[in-house]
């Protein structure tokens, strides 16, 4: 049983009630605090709780702060389209995605700071990333394999929050569409990466030749530079 509550401090704070709990508890997981008490807790008494410890809290959230927000005033460029999120008079949440403009049209009494909202918009953004990621990489993957003499047998667009890509033994390609938010040429890199995996299923000194051989002698710097970004 799980009930969201709002402050102005610490954000959205989700009160949990749980049969396996004896004591009143606080955990932070990704600038969320998650407030659990035995089944037959006191609520009141869990919002003490949290009162009491307000400032340890606030230096806890500081080390593991939330993601962004998603709302009016975020500004995501992805390889082919930007983000525009609006208030509008209407009842439900609505997206389009026309002439590489994402539009997500929202109910104008919308709060963005509510959990519930965050989650419905970043699985429109997500599934946006998801059609873009699959009318455009796989036919950009075949082009670098016939450029550079690479065969691999399929490829695959998932959700991997923790890799970019990987390639199996059977030379399967599976790609994020995190990739999406990446540059072009990036995103060119961790295709090449995959497809000389087809070749070296290791990450040797081999590899890393035959990695230079096709970035044109760029595969650290370029490397180096994929690193400033992060999946979804």
């Amino acid at each position: 049983m799980e009930k969201d509550i709002y402050d102005n401090d610490l954000g959205t704070i989700t009160l949990r009630r749980s049969a396996r709990a004896t004591r009143y508890t606080l955990k932070i997981s990704q600038g969320k605090i998650t407030a659990t008490m035995p089944i037959d807790g006191s609520e009141k008494r869990m919002l003490a709780f949290v009162r009491e410890n307000k400032e340890r809290l606030l230096k806890a959230l500081e080390k593991h702060p939330a993601a962004p927000l998603i709302d009016e005033s975020t500004r995501v460029r992805t390889a082919t389209f930007q983000l525009r999120v609006f208030r509008m008079e209407r009842n439900n949440f609505y997206m389009t995605l026309k002439e590489g403009v994402l539009h997500i049209a929202c109910p104008r009494a919308t709060r963005f700071e509510e959990g519930k909202t965050q989650e419905l918009l970043k699985s429109m953004l997500e599934q946006a990333l998801r059609h873009e990621a699959r009318r455009t990489l796989p036919e950009r993957l075949v082009r670098l394999a016939q450029t550079h003499g690479f065969i691999f047998t399929g490829v695959r667009i998932n959700n991997s929050k923790t890799h970019w890509g990987s390639c199996t033994v059977r030379k399967s390609i599976n790609l994020s569409i995190s990739l999406m938010l990446l540059p072009w040429h990036l995103i060119d890199y961790v295709l090449l990466h995959e497809l000389c995996h087809t070749v070296e299923m290791n990450h040797s000194e081999r590899f890393w030749r035959l990695m230079d051989q096709v970035t044109d002698g760029k595969a650290k710097a370029l490397r180096q530079e994929l690193k400033k970004y992060h999946t979804i």
